[in-house]
């Protein structure tokens, strides 16, 4: 699938655009601060109902206004050529929201009973520099990571996600109940509805990182010619046992707390550089080079995951902090045939013509300057 044209109104600081775009490389070209983020990020809202940076909806919404719109217009391509279907209808997604109303999410003018039902149709992968809370956040961040791929190509891990969170909510309400004391057989029920959706959340998640791993660490290698070793750990309390004994085992740990301590909902990702903690040890270089090479790994796995299409790439701004020959490499990359339908930003426009002569892709170029989109040249 590839996206022919996208029209955005009052999107962030996005007054109106309609654009044409390439099916092979799109760049975005502007100082910092002047919406090109924010149109990758219309191109994001449309495969995954919401935006990348903001979950709150009425604040994508540009200021004074009461509305806002994005529609994308896309077109299926060939399993093996990667091209354009001559013969293939348009598919047609939209979102249109107001202040204080809910948004309306629609696939050829049909509107969505559950927008789960979407998630995975149009699969796409972004790289950004929020991506450096997957080193330096939390291991919230990292379950993302997994749930966001796992979620796109294969809808029962949203459905048992769903029962998971719902199930920890409902143990957490009564773990902070002190007079009267939770009801031990209501807790019981609970656990072990926690249990049985997280034992199959982490099935899901090990045999994600399984195939994952060696994706990652050869494209690693080649964006940084060997220099430096790099492992991925999955890390979950399912390996300390049945999850329902784990959970149990600690209740009245819980109780003290008033939450649960155990489960998948703790479950991380240990990043690591020649056996050291990536955190610790990584320098701006070499932890961007990481989270390049751990979504182009993404990427890699949904193409070969039972994906009935190539996904989409953003990069917005990966090449900040690397060094010319990490750059190179990212180049050569990202010019190949293994990828499809590229969306790209920099405020270097040497790094963009860089891609481009050493390709014979076809591409266009966009301006971006206080919110307006114009086209400036085109090539195939």
């Amino acid at each position: 699938m590839i996206l022919r044209k996208l029209s955005i109104l009052n999107y962030k600081n996005i007054g109106e655009a309609q654009l044409e775009l390439s099916p092979k490389m799109n760049c975005f070209i502007g100082s910092n601060g002047m919406g090109k983020t924010n149109v990758l990020d219309a191109v994001y809202y449309l495969s995954f109902c919401r935006s990348a940076s903001n979950p709150i909806d009425a604040q994508v919404i540009r200021h004074e206004e009461p509305f806002c719109m994005i529609e994308g217009q896309y077109q299926a391509v060939g399993a093996e050529s990667q091209e354009p279907m001559a013969n293939s209808e348009l598919l047609t997604i939209s979102v249109g929201m107001k202040r204080g109303q809910k948004k309306h999410f629609k696939r050829n003018k049909k509107e969505y009973k559950r927008l789960s039902e979407h998630i995975g149709l149009i699969p796409l992968v972004v790289v950004s520099p929020a991506d450096a809370l997957l080193i330096e956040g939390g291991s919230e961040e990292r379950r993302k990571l997994m749930d966001m791929v796992i979620a796109q190509y294969d809808r029962s891990y949203i459905d048992a996600l769903s029962r998971y969170n719902n199930a920890l909510q409902q143990r957490n309400i009564l773990l902070k109940m002190e007079d009267p004391a939770p009801d031990t057989l209501v807790l019981q029920l609970w656990e072990e509805q926690m249990a049985e959706a997280g034992e199959v959340l982490y099935a899901k998640r090990r045999a994600f990182v399984d195939e994952l791993v060696p994706l990652f660490q050869e494209y690693y290698q080649h964006i940084s010619s060997g220099q430096e070793r790099v492992g991925l750990t999955y890390v979950s309390h399912c390996q300390r046992g049945p999850l329902l004994d784990v959970i149990q085992r600690d209740r009245h740990k819980d109780l003290a707390v008033g939450y649960s301590l155990h489960g998948v909902h703790r479950d991380d990702l240990e990043f690591t550089l020649d056996g050291h903690l990536m955190k610790r040890e990584g320098s701006q270089g070499q932890n961007k080079t990481y989270v390049i090479a751990l979504k182009l790994a993404q990427f890699d796995f949904l193409k070969r995951t039972g994906s009935q299409t190539t996904p989409l790439l953003l990069l917005d701004d990966i090449f900040d902090k690397l060094d010319a020959q990490r750059v190179e490499q990212i180049v050569r990359l990202v010019s190949s045939d293994n990828f499809g339908q590229i969306f790209i930003t920099d405020t270097n426009r040497d790094h963009l013509d860089q891609i481009l002569s050493t390709s014979a892709l076809d591409y266009q170029i966009f301006h971006v300057s206080q919110g307006e989109v114009r086209s400036s040249s085109n090539s195939s």
